[in-house]
């Protein structure tokens, strides 16, 4: 419509708002002055300005601080790099002396190592950069003695140098890695140095091998193997080739680094010529074109925002600059408010904002789009002048760690306020299930344990300060349930009873530090494992005493990595996962490990008398960077699924219900954690069955199983949970592994942080699932979709109406459904309900569990009772539309099944009607509307008199609580006063 039309109309159908107005409207929408409007340009345009506006409210958002926080670090020297290792959570920093420093992802230093190399053990020699390879679970040391050192992460003991870079014309200083997530082979190591040259190494093979190994070094897989630059520019090299460029002349590269998006290599220096290159990759991929920004005095560093497209550089001239990539001439934006030099900037890339730190200790916050400072941070940092800073900013986490030489400040940020009920004030850590008492325990960060009713979500009490300050990072129950053990990262297990009483404290860490992942409490040992690649045992025959220490496992150290999880299975088979992906299996009996699981191998143990069992363990387990015949054989599936720390076990389950894989072959064991995988195992016939992605692109999962095994349950770092049918999955042995997932029954995220703990039993007869968060709180629901409840919240639950349905005859209703089910999936008929389960007989007490859930079902959504009832019988049987369902349901056109919200609907040819007979009343109107005579009525009696029948004088005070009837006065006597008041306004204007 036209200008014309459109402000008429607006003004008609709206009602408010002036012509002026719409007019201005319609030429914000007609954008190309075509001088008329349809409704997808005005539509089109409200998305785009409400989306814009919601992307400002974003930017305008200020984050709050917590205070600084100086971490106990053992650096001795100058902090040179700070990184974050996604595959394994953790964090690593690497000081000048070459002291290389582990910190889990709650902050506490695990572990610390030397890295130095054979020249560096002079004192005039030291440590310049550090990088993450994380595809190929390797890091990347700069020395001032001219070489970059390669080390595995995923090496026995210490890390060991693979390989070692020399010839190097200039000392690198600065180091920075990238590669491809959709094809990790593709990477880029670049680097520059003091004499203003920027080299990069392009790898294009980098899951096979970084550098070309001679002959003879699969011999010796431990060798350091030594790459000269020179080797490297003739091209010897086939897995990889170089980019170099001199246009710094002579300056120290301060910062290097290569954007994909851009395709460039970006490098700075400190003076004002050529300060910032860009060097562009041609098609070629092999040559550099070069564009570069003057900035007067040089800047420190930059960074730059894909989705911006900006360079921002931190100014010697207390200056920030914006750049565009494209544009050398100028900056497209110049921030001021710093009063000193600037020394880092880093962009906070979701909020499109801009941090930026001077050298008078100011730290700044922009609004990229308004060109505006919007916080300053001045906080207590070391007044020294003479400071080597260093600035990283984890975006992830909300940690900005800023070092000043040796010293390695935090500010964290405050988790924004949110009306989402919290069970605890800090991160919740792990939760439980008490079957005896029907009570749900909970610990979290700050040292707190909670007890809950499941019944009612009602909070019964609570233990402060168990470990002290430190966090409580899980907890297991005794065989009976009335004992509670909590491990702390304070290196203590403490054994406790439900009134609060400590009765023993075990010495996990020997007086140290230690990362607990998990207690195993067994009939006569209660094992640890988290920190180190042994088990730590504690024979309940020593619990004579308060302190109890550990004692030798005799099995001694089979894992290259860092034990994480362990399972049991009676009468005596253990497994033990590791970080490295490999599954030992022992003989709790005598505590000797006999076989080790792998996704890429399966290797026998030899036995201790054997010469040298350890180097034939360590031959089958080392992943050689060329591939042998049996590594081969994995193809393309291994490289891709096995690498950023994807075989990492973090949890195991034995399938204890399933009594006939014994006869019949099939998984008795389950496995998850890397990247996102569960894995199914054979452990009688020692065999990988099965495998599939049940979280992509999060990371590492938990899991847990219910008692009898029917159903698995998994979460991720992203608050997600998706619970699978596993009734029917992989109950035989094959040749080939199954790569197809279980049929998924439910998917949905009810927290906001990642799933700390997970936990199913029964209550009522229904499955329940709890789980625990890093959002501080614990939900529960059930198998089949009913709302969810946060443990803590105002109003309590009552489990007994969560599944509540009108009571009907119960078989009238399975006839229903049977017929139902025949005509629509065969299968179901087959199929026995989920109601009529057997109790399966338990094992281990630990795990007894009597109780299931009544969780609500499909009451928030309006529809008969006949679909509820039927719906929630679907979803009680064992099937639920599983694989064999859908792979049968193709075989019969007529009839489909959908996952989802509607998979209990059923789309099928309609059916032929049978011919309608016309009804009497149609045939013979006369009959049943013809006028009949009117009939002398009956004369209705007349109801006696109210004063007649009542029998006691109406008084309503003694109806009504006096509370209302004074309200009620009250409420009367200012709506006369108020109309007095109107009145006598209302005259004095006729006046």
């Amino acid at each position: 419509m036209s200008r014309e039309e459109f402000m008429q109309r607006m003004t008609e159908i709206v009602g408010w708002g002036t012509k002026e107005e719409y007019g201005e409207l319609f030429d914000k929408v007609d954008v190309a002055q075509d001088g008329f409007i349809n409704w997808d340009k005005l539509t089109s345009f409200m998305l785009l300005a409400l989306y814009e506006k919601d992307e400002r409210a974003k930017a305008t958002v200020v984050p709050q601080w917590k205070d600084l926080e100086f971490l106990p670090v053992k650096h001795k020297d100058t902090i040179q790099k700070v990184i974050f290792l996604k595959s394994s959570s953790r964090y690593l920093t690497i000081s000048k002396e070459g002291l290389l420093g582990i910190w889990g992802e709650n902050l506490k230093l695990q572990e610390t190592f030397p890295i130095t190399s054979d020249t560096t053990k002079l004192k005039h020699l030291w440590v310049t950069s550090l990088v993450s390879l994380e595809n190929v679970n390797k890091i990347a040391v700069a020395f001032t003695s001219k070489e970059i050192c390669f080390y595995d992460l995923l090496s026995k003991g210490e890390f060991p140098c693979q390989y070692k870079l020399q010839g190097l014309k200039g000392t690198p200083i600065c180091m920075e890695y990238w590669y491809d997530p959709l094809d990790a082979n593709e990477s880029v190591l670049s680097f520059g140095d003091i004499t203003g040259k920027v080299q990069a190494i392009a790898f294009t093979a980098a899951l096979i091998s970084l550098f070309e190994r001679p002959a003879g070094a699969h011999e010796d897989e431990e060798a350091t193997v030594t790459i000269s630059w020179a080797e490297l520019l003739s091209g010897y090299h086939k897995c990889c080739y170089t980019l170099e460029h001199n246009l710094h002349h002579g300056d120290w590269v301060r910062q290097v680094t290569y954007n994909a998006s851009l395709d460039a290599i970006i490098s700075s220096t400190t003076s004002s010529t050529n300060t910032v290159v860009l060097a562009w990759r041609e098609k070629s991929r092999k040559h550099l074109k070069m564009t570069s920004f003057n900035v007067a005095e040089g800047i420190h560093a930059f960074d730059y925002h894909s989705q911006l497209n900006l360079i921002a550089t931190a100014g010697i001239n207390n200056k920030v600059c914006l750049w565009n990539p494209y544009v050398v001439s100028k900056p497209v934006g110049v921030l001021w408010g710093h009063s000193a030099s600037v020394i880092a900037v880093q962009f906070f890339a979701a909020r499109k904002q801009l941090f930026s730190f001077s050298k008078d200790k100011v730290l700044r916050l922009w609004d990229i789009q308004y060109q505006l400072s919007i916080q300053r941070i001045a906080c207590s940092f070391p007044k020294s002048q003479d400071l080597r800073c260093l600035f990283h900013f984890d975006e992830a986490h909300g940690r900005l760690f800023i070092s000043f030489n040796n010293q390695l400040a935090l500010l964290a940020m405050k988790s924004e306020a949110s009306t989402r009920v919290k069970s605890h004030k800090t991160a919740v850590t792990c939760v439980l299930y008490n079957s005896v008492l029907k009570q749900v325990i909970s610990s979290d960060v700050g040292s707190t344990v909670s007890f809950w009713m499941i019944d009612t979500g009602q909070k019964i009490k609570q233990f402060t300060g168990c470990h002290g300050n430190a966090e409580i990072s899980t907890m297991a129950l005794d065989a009976n349930e009335t004992r509670l053990l909590t491990g702390s990262t304070d290196g203590t297990i403490k054994v406790w009873d439900f009134s609060g009483y400590c009765h023993h404290t075990l010495n996990v860490g020997r007086e140290g530090v230690v990362d607990i992942s998990q207690i195993l409490v067994l009939k006569k040992t209660i094992l640890v494992t988290g920190w180190e690649r042994a088990i730590t045992v504690f024979r309940l025959q020593n619990f004579n005493h308060f302190f109890i220490q550990p004692e030798k496992w005799k099995g001694g150290i089979e894992h290259r990595g860092d034990i994480l999880c362990a399972a049991f299975l009676p009468p005596q088979t253990l497994v033990t996962g590791s970080y490295d992906g490999e599954i030992v299996l022992w003989n709790n009996s005598t505590e000797k490990a006999h076989y080790v699981l792998h996704p890429d191998y399966q290797r026998l143990l030899k036995s201790k008398s054997d010469t040298e069992p350890q180097k034939l363990l360590g031959a089958g387990r080392s992943r050689s960077p060329h591939p042998g015949p049996n590594q081969a054989a994995l193809g393309a599936h291994s490289l891709e699924t096995h690498t950023e720390g994807n075989d990492a076990v973090v949890g195991l389950h034995f399938l204890e219900a399933r009594k006939t894989t014994a006869k019949t072959g099939g998984a008795n064991l389950v496995s998850c954690g890397g990247s996102g995988y569960v894995r199914f195992w054979d452990t009688r016939k020692k065999q990988l069955l099965a495998e599939f992605l049940a979280h992509g692109g999060v990371g590492s999962i938990i899991m847990s199983t219910d008692k009898s095994n029917q159903y698995l349950a998994t979460g991720d770092l992203d608050g997600q949970l998706k619970i699978w049918d596993i009734e029917e999955y992989c109950l035989n042995s094959s040749k080939s592994k199954i790569t197809q997932a279980p049929t998924l029954i439910r998917s949905f995220r009810p927290h906001e942080d990642q799933t700390s703990s997970l936990e199913m039993c029964k209550l009522g007869g229904h499955l329940l699932i709890i789980s625990s968060s890093a959002d501080c709180s614990i939900c529960v629901t059930d198998v089949c979709g009913a709302s969810v409840w946060i443990f803590g919240q105002a109003k309590h639950w009552q489990t007994e109406n969560w599944f509540s349905l009108p009571k009907r005859d119960t078989n009238l209703m399975k006839s229903e459904i049977q017929e139902e089910s025949i005509r629509e999936i065969p299968l179901l008929s087959k199929r026995e309900s989920w109601l009529d389960l057997p109790e399966h007989s338990l094992l281990d007490k630990k795990n007894k569990d009597d109780t299931t859930f009544n969780v609500r079902s499909s009451e928030v959504i309006n529809l008969g009772i006949k679909y509820k009832e039927r719906n929630i019988f679907r979803k009680k049987t064992h099937n639920l539309y599983n694989g064999e369902v859908m792979q049968k349901s193709p075989a019969s056109p007529k009839t489909y099944c959908y996952e989802g919200a509607f998979r209990s609907l059923s789309i099928g040819a309609l059916k032929e009607l049978l011919e309608v007979k016309k009804p009497a009343f149609l045939l013979d109107p006369e009959t049943y509307f013809r006028e009949k005579p009117e009939e002398a009525c009956s004369q209705i009696p007349e109801l006696p008199l109210l004063s007649e029948t009542l029998k006691a004088v109406f008084d309503e005070k003694n109806l009504f609580p006096k509370e209302i009837l004074d309200r009620e006065r009250r409420a009367k006597q200012l709506c006369q006063e108020t109309s007095s008041e109107v009145k006598i306004k209302r005259n004095k204007k006729q006046l």
